[in-house]
């Protein structure tokens, strides 16, 4: 394999669909550093809009709302916290405030915390106000089996987040690092 032309899959996406029909996905997509850039996570929260129906002859799977998604970037500092909750060195971040964000979009609590009841796992959940004042929000809850994979991709993830990605003089300015939301300025 050529190095100077090879491509990564910057996505981990997790569904969790139910029966009940208020199960949601999680996408979350790798921005390395470039230039000047900061690197970051962009997470999309996207709650279940259909259940599955498995009982006709056309099975339907379960659907979620990416239309109506909410986005959140997560810098250094939120990964390191969300690192911190998932070794099990504190329960949740920001003493059990969660972080605030805001932007364009309005204001933004993001909780991420472990818990044991009613449900056992790790709950990330995403509230935002919208400059026009109504409130949106996305729960996702990552077992421990997930919330170990994601604990390892997301420290895997810090160097390039900090650093971005090592290239050579040959590919300056070659897209050969791209996601969704951007492509490598160098």
């Amino acid at each position: 394999m050529n190095r100077t032309s090879r491509t990564f899959r910057p996505m981990l996406s997790f569904f969790h669909a139910n029966a009940k029909g208020n199960g949601a996905a999680m996408r979350m997509s790798l921005l390395p550093a470039t230039g000047t850039e900061d690197g970051s996570i962009m997470v999309d929260f996207a709650n279940q809009s259909t259940v599955a129906d498995f009982s006709g002859p056309e099975p339907v799977y379960p659907r979620f709302d990416w239309e109506n998604k909410i986005t959140v970037k997560l810098d250094f500092g939120d990964l390191c916290a969300l690192l911190q909750v998932l070794r099990g060195e504190c329960e949740s971040v920001g003493d059990g405030k969660g972080l605030f964000h805001k932007s364009v979009k309005g204001s933004t609590r993001i909780m991420f915390r472990h818990l044991l009841e009613p449900v056992s796992g790790y709950h990330f959940e995403i509230s935002r106000t919208t400059k026009d004042g109504k409130n949106v929000q996305s729960r996702f809850v990552l077992s421990s089996a997930e919330a170990g994979g994601l604990t390892e991709a997301i420290a895997g993830a810090m160097s390039l987040i900090a650093f971005g990605v090592p290239y050579s003089e040959e590919m300056r300015g070659a897209n050969v690092v791209e996601s969704g939301a951007r492509k490598s300025e160098n």
